[in-house]
């Protein structure tokens, strides 16, 4: 049960004052539904009204604030015209302007004659200086009729300001007083206000300084909502290791047979990995792990001999890929090793049907296949194993929490080992992964030669396409990777689909075109034809970010390379040198580059380090962006920002870590208090782990 002190907050935002079901709408849409929602919703500026220049002195553009005397009214001279006022003060004139005004309102807010305080945007219209619907008229005799500071929140059309900023001072005004979470030393060694305290200050800065991530409002909050993260995921974890798994007891002989077949020696971080790996699968808790690798590190090798050691103690594994092209991958650059080894391997995806399907699903359920490697077709009712021990997942963030749970739930205390190519920066993993184990494979196999990574403005693409004829000519694979799939107006991008146009009057049937808009099948179809050479150019959008192996693909163009984050360069450079020929990234920009894009392009030609260049790019986009949408499972966060709070992200991991191991059940007085952290923040679906023990 949420503690009954927090109902308040947690009612709907039409229960304050002046937000009636029109606005309600709208509040809901900038903030959301409930008031704890818009007491969370951070003022992203401030208006300064403390500052009073003369007329002569105001900013054009900008807020201003001034004393001015009415000198002359002139309504409207016919209808829809604007009415206007003029007033004046020691060094000049400025006309107020009203559209749509009501003449007996204005008579009496701004008599003839009378002093006035105007705050408004100062615009030059022709020569003249203009104020439109002040925001602010006040008779200076009365004293605190304008607020010197106003919070500025985010909007959406149609919410005037006001409005927004009435909803937070109402919300503020319902905020209960709450038992603290936090420990007295803490507070006072890092001088935090109260919880209510820092929202409250939050809420009316004073200065610009009020509202950066090192005030010290802010930083009380964004710990709070840390804690609540790291506190929340500890509680998971705890909960997953009681829930029991099962010890694989194997002699290591098909690990032995499978190491013999590899055509490589493994790295010493696969290794290392492996025998991590090794330790959980022989222990009686339930393996829960993470591996974070770099593009061709070797993840799925890791992952094939962990399974050896599940199928040697008489248990099924299986391999669950996002697309039907990366799943055969898995199979062809696996199945010549499983071979050698003795391990009978298979696949299913959408493309199994009737006989053989059913044939081979009647293998898998007597326990005749030992790996089962496939599509989102795995999760299907009808799929059952004989005894799957192992569950893996290849790029885990394109799955969903439920779809993880269903198919562990295909066998009996089955371990979890999650794989992805996309090197998180420390502080973010902490947060996404936190209630995982993880391994990092930081080295790559020998052999992979470096990827030679070049810039050049978009205007020389007439060199670059005689460049791409070249490798063409010598039957190598180019990709070109463009931004958009049609051509904008807005923005002038070449899209995938014009540029297709252009490089096949060039050279015709040996280019094909892929992006995410075309039906599934389609997709694979044109892939499928790239990676058995078939096509020799393919133009894409960023689909194929992950999962093609196309060995003879020796050169990447990124058309807009500007446009994309850093990690995402670093992903589709990926693409290319994963055979024995050496290749190159030639990244095409369209000038002035910014400073931000600059540096981006300037890391990715110095360095091929994904866990560098994941931090870096953490450093200058900010965890927003780094995060977007294709990351889903990342805590949205209202307070902290990753970038400029890694160093309370780890110390929220140390405390919620203590916490779990002092107070397992949240039952001393603090423990009390951080449940409500924990509903604050609706985290608190592990207070019903705790129930659930």
């Amino acid at each position: 049960m949420r503690p009954t002190v927090l109902n308040p907050l947690f009612a709907d935002v039409t229960a304050l004052k002046g937000v009636g079901p029109r606005l309600a709408a709208l509040v809901q849409k900038a903030a959301g539904p409930r008031i704890v929602d818009v007491l969370f919703t951070r003022p992203h500026g401030l208006i300064d009204r403390s500052r009073r220049p003369t007329i002569a002195d105001a900013e054009i553009g900008s807020i201003n604030t001034m004393e001015v005397t009415v000198d002359k009214h002139h309504p409207a001279p016919v209808k829809r015209a604007p009415y206007k006022i003029i007033c004046s003060d020691e060094t000049g004139f400025i006309t107020l302007v009203f559209f749509h005004a009501r003449a007996d309102y204005l008579i009496k807010t701004l008599p003839e004659g009378s002093k006035r305080i105007i705050s408004g945007r100062v615009e030059d219209y022709g020569g003249a200086r203009q104020m439109t619907h002040p925001d602010h008229v006040v008779d200076p005799a009365v004293d605190g009729g304008l607020p010197l500071f106003e919070p500025v929140y985010p909007l959406t059309a149609g919410l005037p300001a006001s409005v927004m900023r009435k909803a937070a001072q109402g919300a503020i005004e319902r905020l209960p007083t709450l038992d603290e979470w936090q420990v007295p030393a803490w507070i006072a060694k890092n001088k935090y206000p109260s919880f209510g305290d820092a929202l409250r200050r939050l809420h009316a800065p004073q200065s610009p300084a009020d509202l950066s991530p090192s005030a010290p409002a802010l930083l009380r909050l964004a710990y709070d909502e840390l804690l609540a993260n790291q506190l929340a995921l500890s509680l998971i974890r705890k909960a997953r290791k009681k829930a029991a798994g099962r010890a694989f007891v194997a002699r290591g002989a098909l690990k032995a047979k499978a190491i013999a077949a590899l055509p490589f020696k493994l790295t010493r971080a696969q290794e290392e990995a492996l025998a991590e790996i090794e330790t959980d699968l022989a222990s009686a808790d339930r393996m829960v792990r993470l591996i974070q690798g770099d593009v061709g590190s070797g993840k799925t090798i890791v992952a094939f001999l962990a399974a050896t050691r599940a199928i040697d103690a008489g248990a099924q594994a299986t391999l669950l890929a996002p697309t039907e092209i990366l799943a055969r991958q898995h199979l062809e650059t696996l199945a010549p090793i499983a071979e050698k080894a003795g391990v009978i391997i298979d696949i299913l995806t959408g493309r199994d049907k009737g006989a053989a399907r059913a044939d081979k699903l009647a293998r898998l359920k007597e326990g005749a296949i030992n790996l089962l490697i496939g599509t989102h077709a795995l999760i299907q009712e009808d799929v059952a194993f004989a005894d799957l021990g192992l569950v893996i997942i290849d790029e885990q963030h394109r799955f969903g929490v439920q779809q993880r749970a269903a198919l562990s739930a295909k066998g009996w205390r089955a371990d979890l080992l999650v794989m992805t190519a996309t090197p998180i920066p420390r502080t973010l993993s902490l947060t996404v992964y936190g209630d995982m184990d993880a391994t990092a494979i930081r080295e790559k196999p020998p052999g992979r030669k470096p990827v030679e990574t070049r810039a050049a403005p978009i205007e020389r693409i007439e060199e670059v396409v005689d460049a791409v004829s070249r490798v063409i000519a010598r039957g190598e694979q180019v990709y070109w990777v463009c931004p958009l799939v049609e051509e904008s107006e807005l923005l002038d991008l070449t899209a995938a689909d014009e540029r297709f146009r252009h490089l096949h009057s060039i050279f015709g049937d040996k280019v094909g075109l892929v992006h995410g808009k075309m039906p599934a099948a389609e997709k694979d179809a044109v892939m499928e034809r790239f990676h058995r050479g078939a096509l020799l150019l393919l133009i894409a959008t960023t689909v194929i970010e992950v999962g093609v192996n196309a060995p003879n693909a020796v050169v990447m163009v990124i058309e807009h390379a500007e446009r994309f984050g850093l990690a995402q360069l670093h992903q589709l450079r990926g693409r290319v040198g994963r055979g024995d020929k050496p290749a190159s990234c030639l990244l095409l920009y369209k000038g002035p580059l910014g400073e931000t894009a600059a540096a981006r392009l300037k890391i990715l030609r110095e360095t091929e380090d994904g866990f560098r260049i994941a931090e870096e790019d953490l450093r200058l986009r900010g965890a927003g962006d780094l995060l977007g949408a294709a990351q889903s499972g990342f805590p949205r966060l209202h307070f902290a920002d990753y970038a400029a709070h890694g160093d309370l992200l780890l110390a929220a991991r140390d405390d919620a870590a203590l916490i779990v191991q002092k107070d397992p059940d949240l039952k001393t007085p603090r423990g009390e208090a951080l449940r409500t952290l924990l509903y604050l923040f609706s985290r608190d679906s592990a207070i019903k782990l705790l129930r659930a023990g």
